[in-house]
């Protein structure tokens, strides 16, 4: 049961229209600083509870179990050390009397005070409760310092009506603050708190009341015509949409459905239309124009196919949307039809003529232009599907026109469409699909869980434009830093890793990365990072492989071998999982970490093969034997890939692993005996290494 002096607490701020983009993020700054703030200051009772609230005109907060006092403190300050408070007759001193008058207590006397240890001294302390804040001043203190914090993309400048300067993402208009049903007597902006905001601009009546801070919501929802709640309303546009697409697919971006929400008070959609001939365009120019432009929702019928019906989100509610409709559709149709221009301008002109202007686009100062980048590109991908067994004039062909579309009115006026628009224009030209397919999917993976590109050209040109830019850009000194990477080089490793291990394409990494500096060589300034670049790749599967739930243990024990070869990564993993179940594991992993630490402490002793002859003692014969047994058979199965199949084989040598270290003394007195021991051992680590190190197993 809430306690009397215990309410809810409401904290509104009206300005004029935010900036939609970053509403949602200033709203919720806005309600976490609040709230946070009055934590700190004690005033809250029990764990901290709040709703936050955000629309196009307001922030707002309502924070549950707000204190009206905060709780007395039980302080204990030191005073003074007992030398300077007492004098050689134990008697106060002026100093004492100051300090104590400068505390607020100037009529305590040594009797109240605390003599205590203070280090290698003793001081007086002082003991007092004192009075807790009062929900005015904690929560002047947790607003002055929220508004300052904010997350402003952009501050403006405007002018109170007594004449001061006032900064803030916009102007303020009023403040509400009450707790339960009083008002708390709070400022911001210079302006005096009170129990009253506005309702919708057009819709309410005006001036709202709020009678109690707990009806906040509810008072806003039925006088002032304002859903409060951003995520509240987000849902009912969402809602709203699907019941109005009758059947229909609503192509509905969640970025675009939070721009929405934060553009209207009480929403309500409307369907319009379009004249059917503009459905000829791409619908991706058409989906594109609608979103960007006009903020609006496209409609598909089930296959994805675009209607020339689409929905808008209006702020006003009529029975009479007639107007409402009719200007929509009156907006919208000049931008479609700059659409159909620009597609029917850029298709009189082939892409592969445009490829040359491409030497008007600077790529990079120190790489070059466009044109240069796309002459690499294509060399190496003419290479990598020699490597693949791919295409090559395809590839080539594929590389050449990639980038070509980036010179095209659709895509100066939207470059998102880049890759896209190309795909359109070469299937204009009569290109062949996995050219036209490749235009786009070079672009793939765009983001992490993005498809791969479907084709074998496609594929190809996507490696080649990747690797060219990982190379390029590292070669120059420019390699991500930090949080910083402006040319994208972790998503690229990431794409050509997925690429490599998901399509099991069967090329060195290593090679790769070299063909690909060998485009370079016109270009002396661009350094040979290869080592760099795949250790940094690594790093990335590291990762990625996390990510599909591969224990840390399993990816070390994988990745120790330093691979070259990805498209058999994630079947040595669970090669390495497997094995890791086998009763004999534990014993093997252990054993394999300690012939490693034995070879490395012995390098080069291990150069020559096993003498059976130098083989003296039963433990190191016996092991000779299972060795040269299981060797043929585990390396059958690694050239057949069965790696799992390979482990398991080497599990047959634990019992005699164990035997060796336990009968036999490695580094024996003769060097003969010696070296060839190191060389036993040698032999076991390479073939117990051959799936991947699996003491990296070990405990």
């Amino acid at each position: 049961m809430t306690h009397p002096h215990q309410a809810t607490l409401l904290v509104e701020l009206l300005t004029e229209e935010l900036p939609p983009k970053a509403l949602a993020r200033l709203g919720d700054a806005f309600a976490e600083g609040i709230a946070q703030r009055l934590a700190a200051r004690d005033l809250i009772e029990g764990e901290l509870s709040f709703e936050r609230y955000a629309t196009p005109r307001r922030f707002a907060v309502t924070i549950r179990n707000v204190r009206a006092v905060a709780p007395e403190k039980h302080v204990r300050e030191k005073v003074l050390p007992v030398s300077v408070a007492l004098d050689k007759d134990g008697q106060p001193t002026a100093p004492l009397a100051k300090k104590l008058a400068a505390l607020g207590f100037p009529d305590f006397s040594v009797s109240d005070l605390e003599r205590a240890p203070d280090g290698k001294a003793e001081a007086f302390f002082l003991r007092y409760a004192a009075p807790g804040a009062t929900l005015a001043e904690g929560l002047q203190s947790a607003l002055d310092e929220t508004l300052v914090k904010l997350p402003t993309p952009k501050f403006m400048t405007y002018q109170r009506p007594d004449g001061t300067n006032v900064q803030f993402v916009r102007p303020v208009h009023r403040l509400t603050a009450l707790h339960g049903d009083q008002i708390v007597p709070v400022t911001a902006f210079g302006i005096d708190a009170d129990d009253t905001t506005l309702g919708h601009r057009f819709l309410s009546e005006g001036f709202v009341q709020i009678q109690h801070a707990d009806a906040y919501s509810e008072t806003l929802l039925h006088k002032g015509r304002v859903v409060a709640n951003f995520a509240d309303r987000k849902e009912t546009i969402r809602t709203h949409l699907l019941a109005h697409a009758n059947g229909d697919q609503v192509v509905m971006p969640e970025a675009l459905l939070e721009e929405v929400t934060s553009l209207v008070e009480w929403p309500v959609v409307y369907a319009c239309r379009f004249e059917d001939e503009f459905l000829q365009v791409p619908q991706e120019c058409l989906i594109l124009t609608m979103q960007t432009n006009q903020k609006y929702f496209a409609l598909t019928d089930a296959n994805g196919k675009l209607r020339s019906r689409f929905l808008i989100v209006s702020n006003i509610e009529t029975t009479t949307p007639g107007d409402i409709v009719e200007g929509n559709e009156r907006v919208v149709r000049p931008r479609l039809a700059d659409a159909k221009f620009f597609f029917e301008q850029d298709k009189k002109k082939p892409l592969a003529e445009r490829v040359p202007l491409l030497a008007n686009v600077v790529y990079h100062n120190k790489l070059g232009s466009a044109l240069q980048r796309v002459e690499r590109v294509e060399a190496l991908a003419g290479a990598i599907a020699g490597m693949i067994g791919a295409d090559v004039a395809l590839a080539r062909r594929g590389a050449r026109l990639a980038k070509a579309d980036l010179i095209t009115d659709m895509v100066g006026e939207f470059p998102e469409l880049q890759g896209t628009m190309g795909t359109y224009y070469a299937r204009h030209d009569g290109e062949p699909e996995e050219v036209a397919l490749a235009c786009s999917e070079h672009y793939q993976p765009r983001f992490s869980g993005d498809a791969l590109p479907s084709t074998a050209t496609g594929t190809v040109v996507a490696l080649a434009d990747k690797l060219e830019t990982l190379v390029g850009i590292w070669g120059i000194g420019l390699q991500p830093t930090g949080e910083k990477d402006p040319f994208a080089l972790r998503r690229h490793a990431l794409g050509v890793l997925r690429i490599l291990i998901e399509k099991q394409l069967p090329v060195d990494f290593v090679e790769l990365l070299r063909t690909a500096y060998a485009q370079f060589a016109a270009l002396p300034n661009v350094a040979d990072s290869t080592q760099a670049i795949y250790e940094f790749s690594m790093d990335r599967l590291r990762g990625l492989l996390r990510e599909r739930g591969y224990a840390i243990g399993e990816i070390d024990a994988v990745l120790a071998l330093n691979p070259t070869r990805l498209d058999d990564i994630v079947a040595r993993l669970d090669a390495v999982r497997e094995f890791a179940t086998l009763v004999e594991a534990a014993s093997l992993a252990a054993a394999n970490k300690r012939i490693s630490n034995i070879l490395k402490k012995s390098e080069g002793a291990t150069n020559g093969g096993v003498q059976p002859a130098l083989l003296t003692e039963a433990a190191e014969k016996a092991l000779n034997a299972q060795l040269e047994q299981v060797t043929p058979r585990v390396q059958s199965q690694l050239a057949a890939r069965d790696y799992t199949g390979a482990l398991t084989a080497l599990a047959a040598l634990r019992e005699t692993v164990d035997t060796f270290f336990n009968d036999v003394m490695v580094n024996a007195e003769d060097p003969a005996l010696r070296a060839n021991r190191l060389a036993l051992l040698g032999a076991l680590h390479q073939q117990m290494n051959c799936v991947a190190d699996i003491s990296r197993l070990a405990a």
